[in-house]
């Protein structure tokens, strides 16, 4: 029942990398991992192993604690409860309030997010690019400064209902919006390394000149991820 070697300090590993939680709940949360999950033999020998990354490590800039947070969000979306919020935005920090439906948490990139609809009735929706968007907007979770969990439920009918693993394979970066279909030209050494990053990546043609790719997306973290590529990746088409 307990973990082997090589998987205890493969999970320690992802999580030292992972950098989503302050240096205090990192280290508490190493601790007990490797006492409950590694046998008792082995523990000093997975501690020597991670000790000098443990002991470099670097805690995200936000600096706050949100654990309790995201659990109330998990319950609010297995009970199909609405939520309100307050929520600093990006953007010059203004805070906002939010009367969400959530349907989602999800990691990425050294956050935790939570996808959410809007309230119908909310008139801040008058304001989104896309009014009756079918798709949840994305709210970084350790931004949340007050959670409150409502009594009134929503429903949303099976056949609607959101499917995270889908949503996952098509956004970038977090950035929400509408579904998008791109295609360019890649000319770097390794596709494997594209379709890793583009679950959704087709490969179309591949001649000496490189491979053309093709991949469904949501909203505008792909363009962020295509410039970052520089001169491996030619825009065929967005």
């Amino acid at each position: 029942m307990k973990f082997t070697n090589s998987e205890i300090l493969a999970i320690c590993k992802i999580l030292l990398d992972s950098r989503a939680f302050t240096k205090k709940e990192m280290d508490s949360m190493l601790q007990r991992l490797v006492d409950c999950c590694a046998r008792p033999e082995n523990h000093q020998l997975v501690r020597e192993l991670i000790q000098n990354e443990q002991f470099y490590y670097v805690q995200p800039q936000h600096n706050t604690v949100f654990v309790d947070t995201m659990w109330s969000i998990g319950e609010a979306i297995q009970n199909c409860h609405y939520i309100e919020i307050e929520y600093r935005k990006m953007k010059g920090q203004e805070v906002v309030r939010r009367k969400l439906k959530p349907v989602s948490i999800i990691f990425s990139e050294f956050y935790f997010y939570m996808a959410a609809f809007i309230d119908d009735a909310d008139e801040v929706r008058e304001h989104f690019d896309v009014i009756n968007d079918a798709f949840p907007t994305i709210y970084r979770i350790d931004r949340i400064n007050s959670l409150k969990i409502l009594k009134e439920q929503f429903y949303i009918p099976y056949k609607d209902r959101f499917e995270e693993g889908e949503f996952r394979k098509r956004v970038q970066f977090m950035y929400g919006g509408k579904l998008r279909r791109v295609k360019f030209r890649y000319k770097g050494d390794s596709i494997e390394a594209v379709k890793d990053r583009l679950p959704t990546a087709e490969v179309i043609h591949h001649d000496e000149d490189g491979y053309i790719v093709a991949a469904e997306v949501f909203g505008k973290g792909i363009d962020m991820w295509l410039r970052s590529q520089g001169e491996a990746v030619e825009v065929l088409e967005t």
